[in-house]
């Protein structure tokens, strides 16, 4: 795969330096990778767009899923992976997950991470949506990522490992074979570095996260803006998909105007035994699935939006007034502050709750090994689609897949350092293409795009919708793009005007596989047309960007992936 020599329009780096990785982002997948890669003996350099501890991992409240329990089996867990992915799963790379995920969690627990355990010294399982059995570790009760990242992001200062922090990754840096050659990125303010600059490194690992930013509502931080992705594209990797966004059907509702990252009510909970009751307290999810309120998220969301539009109503509750105060203060403390501080005590009060989008199941296509279409360059955890989550992630599997699949490309980079030493070498990068760099949006365009993404692909869309999403969005793009080719003139260069780029560039891939994907399967639903078609659809979407800037797109034969080349 070449680059397509498309490059955000910045500064040239005005310092560099060199390593054998550079890993992006600063979560369960980054972090593990960046860990397992100094302990196979590679100089890593960790870049995360603001502090160490500032992911979406920390913010995780479920907990990580493995079949850890008596009775328990990774062939179990396997089959509740393939029914929640809605027939999009690679199997393979799900019994990698399920089969290497109990050991990778052990090692989680020799890295530091303390989790919940039982009077008698057991680990304590939970159960959540679309499982059927008890195996999901958690830790503090609710605050499972929080853990997680406070014993990696120890265990990171405790090795020396050199980390940039406050670091908008930009661009990929490529040598004259095309083989990846490192980063290029901005620190703002508070790094190690002022400005734009470089890290040269012949593997680099993207870990960046979501890009939940994409919509008005999410569960997200607000540094999850899909940089990883955008940087990918602009690299000429494909992307895959991107249409499978998860709306968790449990999240805080703050008034039909709250934007921004809006708090979680983990899916534990109803695991623990609340229902899901309309305002007259009626259970609506019993009789339309199995596992009533525990279904998987992509059921129990648009059963929630189905009340909503039947009642038309804002939102609908979760109770669980039944647990008691004791419960709610030693199992959910953080979900129970976050509802206090907006005016809810759940202990007396059912809590209202509308989905909001939550984790993308698509990303940058890798295979078993975390590769990408552009040598030397690995993505993991949200930012990558690996094959696991098909069509909907059943839940708590994120944090197992960050762990397993981060592994995994530490092993492939040491055996190719050790095998060839490819990596003893830093590879020279090319110099910028001559083609002017990639339009800025200005900073008021995040808005624009949140609000057509919100109204046109949310989690209900369908052929008006979306069409009509994708005609602002290309409105936007070509605002930027003709602005540059007749005046030259473009946004100023900096974080806000770079998020914005980003989430456009995102936000069309989005659409455009959604508009195509004429069919309601997992987490993706199209009111034109309801069902599920394998005939048609049981394939994936893959999604190139052009030296022109505009997409290639083509569906894969089955529901396979190709191989990585």
């Amino acid at each position: 795969m070449t680059s397509t020599g498309i490059r955000l329009h910045a500064p040239a780096p005005g310092w560099a330096i060199s390593a054998d990785v550079v890993v992006v982002g600063s979560g369960v997948a980054g972090l593990t990778a960046a860990l397992r890669c100094e302990a196979a003996g590679l100089t890593t350099v960790v870049v995360t767009k603001a502090r160490l501890d500032d992911g979406s991992t920390r913010w995780a409240q479920g907990g990580v899923a493995a079949a850890l329990g008596e009775g328990d089996t990774p062939e179990q867990h396997l089959a509740d992976t393939l029914v929640a992915g809605a027939g999009l799963c690679d199997e393979e790379a799900v019994r990698i997950l399920v089969t290497e995920g109990p050991d990778a969690v052990r090692r989680l627990i020799d890295t530091g991470a303390h989790f919940d355990e039982s009077s008698e010294g057991e680990l304590e399982l939970t159960r959540e949506g679309g499982h059927h059995r008890r195996r999901i570790v958690h830790a503090g009760g609710d605050a499972t990522g929080a853990e997680i990242s406070r014993a990696l992001v120890e265990a990171v200062r405790a090795r020396g490992l050199r980390t940039i922090e406050n670091a908008l990754v930009l661009d990929l840096l490529t040598d004259a074979e095309g083989r990846t050659a490192g980063v290029t990125l901005h620190v703002m303010g508070e790094g190690q570095h002022d400005g734009v600059g470089a890290v040269h490194a012949p593997a680099v690992v993207l870990a960046t996260g979501g890009m939940g930013q994409v919509f008005s509502a999410t569960t997200n931080p607000s540094v999850s803006t899909g940089d990883g992705v955008a940087l990918a594209l602009r690299a000429g990797a494909e992307i895959s998909d991107l249409e499978f966004v998860q709306f968790h059907p449990t999240v805080l509702f703050l008034g039909a105007d709250a934007e921004g990252q809006q708090p979680l009510v983990s899916e534990a909970v109803r695991g623990e035994g609340a229902h899901l009751v309309d305002a007259d307290g009626v259970r609506f999810m019993v009789g339309q699935h199995e596992l009533a309120e525990l279904a998987p998220r992509d059921i129990v969301a648009k059963g929630i939006l189905r009340r909503m539009l039947e009642q038309d109503a804002e939102h609908m509750f979760l109770d669980a007034r039944h647990f008691g105060a004791d419960m709610w203060e030693h199992r959910f403390p953080t979900i129970l502050a976050a509802c206090r501080a907006n005016g809810i005590d759940p202990v007396t009060e059912p809590i209202p709750i509308a989905p909001a989008a939550h984790h993308a199941s698509g990303g940058v296509r890798t295979d078993a090994r975390g590769r990408t279409t552009v040598p030397g360059l690995y993505a993991c955890g949200e930012v990558a689609c690996t094959g696991v989550h098909g069509a909907n992630r059943l839940a708590s599997n994120s944090l197992l897949e960050g762990l397993v699949y981060a592994e995994r490309i530490a092993a492939d980079i040491a055996a190719v350092h050790a095998g060839t030493g490819l990596h003893a070498r830093v590879p020279a990068p090319v110099p910028d293409p001559g083609r002017p760099a990639h339009p800025l949006l200005a900073p008021e365009a995040r808005f624009a795009i949140q609000r057509t993404m919100s109204e046109g692909a949310g989690v209900l869309r369908s052929q008006e919708s979306l069409a009509k999403a994708a005609d602002q969005l290309q409105k936007l793009h070509a605002e930027a793009r003709d602005a540059l080719r007749e005046n030259g003139k473009t946004a100023e260069p900096g974080v806000d005007t770079w998020e914005a780029t980003n989430l456009l560039c995102v936000a069309r891939v989005l659409v455009t596989a959604a508009l195509l994907r004429e069919e309601t399967r997992g987490c993706h639903w199209r009111e034109d047309h309801a069902e599920r078609d394998d005939t048609h659809w049981r394939r994936h979407i893959v999604v190139r960007l052009n030296p022109d800037r505009s997409l290639a797109v083509h569906t894969t034969d089955t529901a396979d992936f190709p191989p990585i080349r």
